[in-house]
């Protein structure tokens, strides 16, 4: 039961995030294809670290090879989220359409889908620009918008990649990924994520199974030679294991296992938030080292695992594609071959990550470094008050999600910890139960899309299915229980976290 003291800061607070997403109360078409701007700024970047960025050496024996022989390479690059807590995301994006362009690949070859509210908000203290470490170089300069605000969706997603132009006739750019039987495409996917599920800033989800059938429908329809896939996101492993077949040309590396959370890092106290996330900044900085036409995506699989120690790298797919040569996926330019002066690293800068933290974390941890660093009486009690809120909300999830499985498991202790404890995983029997639940919860409790913290208990719901004892019907009815008819819909708590 839900004390009336926390339905009354609840009720007061209204939409303080519980996760990393809020609701979207417009809808704006986004402009045509521009590339972003710098606004001039006096203030000073980053300056956590005073070491200036080094290039690759010339190296006379390397030559550019930007595509494979009589072929194209296309870029897709998506920052799946919104918000300045959210600043990351879209600073791994902005990163990696430096690295590919620098290294060859055309702007008309590469799509970017960023939510764009980043660059120039009033939270950021460097107007027209953002970077992805603390003294990195600024990584928004040139970069294109192609789908920008709501254009950035799971349908557009899906229209761009499978190259359906008429469906994005008058959306952003217009532009989709034109590929041919020879073609390889590059996709960096940056966002929340959840066991078997994407998200976007619309408060849209992209299931497991609409991702997989889509790509296996590209691959029957000869719409690639080789689809490379880097995922960023909490629980990304989900989205392929067991469920993406070997034998479709597609090779697949996730920032984390089904089971866990990715991590971000390289917190700024001047910006007050998280600039990379582990495993993406991990694979941008071996990129920059490397002689692509040299390392393997294998190679580099295995290095940023080694490396990663937040979370579990992993491959999924046709690991036999792991000996292609990054340079047929991403390009490759020696720096002297360069025009726009993008500088890359000679060497390994790997650090330790020791402010990482999970992704699901970086809310409250955004709000205890601002309470640290905040002197003025007034703003400390409100940035304490809107922490307790946080911390009051995501109570009132567990507390929801505790009371549904007790009652799924009819109070019997011994089966309540096969739902929370055991540790099960996605498969073509088990999706369809999964996404039912999900769907149910998301429509009658809480939309998961606006309240990520909910995605740290649908590992639950995974579980449930997984269980040869559990009926699917009495989850539905659990949940229409306590969501429709109980306490939580009645004191107006549905959808506000």
């Amino acid at each position: 039961m839900i004390s009336p003291v926390t339905l009354l800061s609840l009720q007061m607070f209204g939409l303080l995030w519980l996760g990393a997403s809020g609701s979207i109360t417009t809808t704006t078409i986004a402009p045509p294809r521009t590339a972003s701007t710098t606004t001039t700024t006096t203030t000073t970047p980053p300056t956590t670290s005073t070491t200036p960025p080094t290039t690759i050496p010339p190296n006379s024996t390397t030559t550019s090879t930007p595509s494979p022989r009589d072929s194209k390479i296309w870029v897709l690059l998506v920052a799946g989220s919104m918000g300045f807590y959210n600043y990351r995301h879209q600073a791994d994006i902005c990163h990696a359409y430096q690295i590919v362009h620098a290294n060859g690949i055309p702007d008309e070859n590469i799509i970017v889908m960023m939510y764009d509210d980043i660059a120039n908000s009033d939270d950021n203290v460097y107007p027209g620009k953002i970077y992805n470490k603390p003294g990195g170089p600024d990584v928004y300069k040139g970069v294109p918008k192609d789908y920008t605000l709501n254009d950035v969706n799971p349908t557009n997603f899906i229209n761009i990649l499978k190259g359906n132009k008429e469906a994005l006739a008058g959306i952003g750019s217009g532009r989709v990924i034109e590929s041919g039987p020879n073609d390889h495409i590059f996709v960096n996917f940056v966002d929340h994520g959840g066991p078997g599920v994407l998200y976007f800033p619309t408060n849209e989800e992209l299931m497991a199974d609409e991702l997989i059938s889509n790509i296996t429908q590209m691959a029957n329809n000869k719409q690639f030679e080789k689809l490379v896939l880097y995922v960023e996101a909490c629980y990304s492993g989900s989205m392929f294991q067991n469920l993406l077949k070997d034998d479709l040309n597609v090779f697949v590396t996730t920032a984390a296992d089904p089971y866990e959370s990715s991590y971000a890092c390289y917190q700024d106290d001047s910006l007050g938030t998280y600039l990379g996330d582990v495993f993406s900044v991990n694979w941008m900085e071996d990129t920059e080292q490397e002689i692509l036409t040299k390392e393997s995506l294998n190679h580099q699989f295995e290095v940023v695992r080694a490396e990663t120690k937040t979370s579990h790298v992993e491959e999924y797919g046709d690991l036999d594609l792991g000996l292609t040569k990054l340079s047929t996926v991403i390009g490759y330019k020696p720096m002297r071959m360069r025009k726009n002066g993008w500088s890359m690293k000679n060497e390994k800068s790997f650090i330790k990550f020791k402010d990482a933290v999970p992704s699901i974390d970086v809310p409250p941890t955004i709000l205890k470094k601002k309470l640290d660093n905040t002197k003025e009486v007034f703003d400390r009690m409100e940035l304490k008050m809107s922490l307790h809120v946080m911390k009051q909300k995501r109570l009132v999830v567990d507390k929801l999600i505790s009371s549904i499985i007790s009652d799924v498991a009819v109070g019997n202790s011994s089966k309540i910890t096969d739902i929370t404890d055991s540790k099960t995983d996605l498969n073509q029997e088990t999706f369809y139960c999964y996404k039912t639940i999900y769907r149910e919860f998301s429509d009658k409790c809480l939309n998961v899309a606006k309240n990520i913290y909910v995605t740290t208990h649908l590992s639950k719901f995974v579980n449930f299915c997984n269980l040869p004892w559990t009926r699917l019907p009495v989850m539905l009815d659990a949940i229409n229980n306590h969501c429709s008819k109980g306490n939580f819909s009645r004191m107006g708590l549905k959808n506000v976290i």
